[in-house]
């Protein structure tokens, strides 16, 4: 147990402190973790090998090609056709709803960091337009995107922890569906009318130009595209719960709902309908789908370093040690354990994914053994990993520079936002628990 605390305390100061990049300080973590927990010198490296081609074997088609769906949606104009659409559907007295659910709707392919960059300009157009308070309009479309973030598979922290903990995607996103609506509704309208005597003058350099209306995609054609991952993951769940069941059609069910099929059909699909069809070439396309990639690449690194201290914990046997005595010692239901060790991680790194990742490694013999559900132990420590964000995490400070806020009130509008959602989906994981 000191072993792992000392491991702990290493990677909060690497990452924080010492400013080491999340995937370094994960492997040197990993090394001295196997060295102290006595695996032979011949056998530290063998495991943390192990754990990175383990995690990123699994994982890796899922998260790049959910990057480029996502910067699809993206440039194509698709994601500022939903967003318009969603306007003028719920009319000016209801746009910060509207706002919400573009969001929503958008945040599912897009990873956070795109669709934050993306969203804060279309917010400031409204701000603008309508001579509304920015932080009012803004926070609850950024509560949507980061609920998705947190909660709902192909996002790399939940997608990772289904992998982890040999969950079903389709069951996941469903739970985290219903978690998320309300979480979304609380910590962003609701919470917003308290906000609304923040003044803030979002800087001029954030406004970002809009394509013009006949360079846009249909209304259709971009909520399907944008949408077709879910679809395809619904509509597969469905037919493997009907009654009447046939082996051929299971056997291909079976393969067309493996999400890394499910994400190449969505993209290849969007390649056409965003993208051929909509005069772009192949050659920019691909374009694209390299930056995305480099969006993403930190992403993976830090999803490989995280297996690595993953799988030395479980070589070692200390996994199973410390979900036992934390269990025993804390008698807390492994859910709300989960929670608090990402919550705690969290709060001490600032990153969401990485302190999913590493509650993740530590509560998984939990899991592994039957104690909990493991589809809601991933909406469980996805929640813990997003509360308080503060000032050493990058989404406290987009929020605060592009808004151009004081630290007081970023942490009054983002980081109080970030903790309700946090509690919200703990609550509400504690709820599905009790009728399943």
């Amino acid at each position: 147990m000191l072993a792992i605390l000392f491991c702990i305390i290493l990677l909060v100061l690497l990452v924080s402190w010492a400013k080491v990049n999340p995937f370094l300080a994960f492997l040197i973590v990993s090394i001295a973790a196997g060295l102290l927990l006595g695996i032979p010198f011949t056998k530290v490296t063998n495991a943390v090998q192990k754990g990175i081609g383990d995690i990123l074997g699994q994982l890796v088609i899922i998260i790049v090609l959910g990057a480029m769906l996502g910067k699809l949606v993206a440039v194509s104009g698709a994601a500022q056709k939903i967003a318009e659409t969603l306007v003028k559907a719920f009319g000016e007295k209801y746009i910060q709803w509207a706002l919400v659910a573009a969001g929503f709707v958008i945040g599912i392919p897009l990873f956070y960091g795109i669709g934050f960059v993306l969203m804060v300009p279309l917010i400031f157009s409204v701000v603008y337009k309508y001579k509304l308070p920015a932080v009012y309009i803004g926070l609850p479309m950024l509560a949507s995107l980061s609920v998705t973030h947190g909660f709902l598979p192909p996002h790399p922290s939940p997608t990772a922890l289904v992998t982890m903990f040999n969950a079903s995607m389709p069951v996941t996103f469903m739970y985290g569906f219903m978690i998320a609506v309300p979480s979304i509704i609380i910590a962003g309208p609701l919470f917003a009318k308290t906000l609304k005597n923040i003044k803030s003058e979002p800087l001029a350099t954030f406004r970002a130009e809009e394509l013009p209306e006949d360079k846009l995609p249909g209304t259709f054609n971009s909520f399907f595209t944008a949408l077709l991952p879910v679809i395809l993951l619904m509509v597969t769940a469905a037919i493997a719960n009907l009654p009447m069941q046939n082996p051929t059609l299971l056997k291909l069910n079976a393969f067309f709902g493996d999400p890394p099929i499910v994400m190449l059909i969505a993209l290849i699909v969007g390649t056409y309908t965003l993208g051929i069809k909509q005069g772009h070439n192949m050659s920019s396309l691909t374009s694209s789908y390299t930056d995305a990639i480099k969006d993403i690449a930190l992403v993976l690194l830090i999803i490989g370093g995280s297996g690595a201290f993953k799988e030395v914990l479980t070589i070692s046997g200390v996994s199973d040690q410390i979900a036992t005595q934390l269990q025993q010692n804390l008698h807390l239901h492994p859910l709300v354990l989960g929670w608090l060790i990402a919550a705690i991680i969290r709060i001490s790194l600032g990153s969401a994914t990485v302190a999913g990742l590493t509650a993740a490694g530590i509560v998984a013999p939990l899991v592994l053994h039957g104690d909990v559900n493991p589809n809601l132990m991933v909406l469980s420590i996805g929640a813990g990993s997003l509360v308080l964000s503060h000032v050493n995490d990058s989404g406290f400070w987009l929020f605060k520079e592009y808004f151009n806020l004081s630290i007081k009130d970023t942490f009054r509008s983002w980081s109080v936002m970030e903790t309700l959602v946090a509690f919200i989906g703990l609550g509400g994981v504690l709820i599905i628990n009790a009728f399943i």
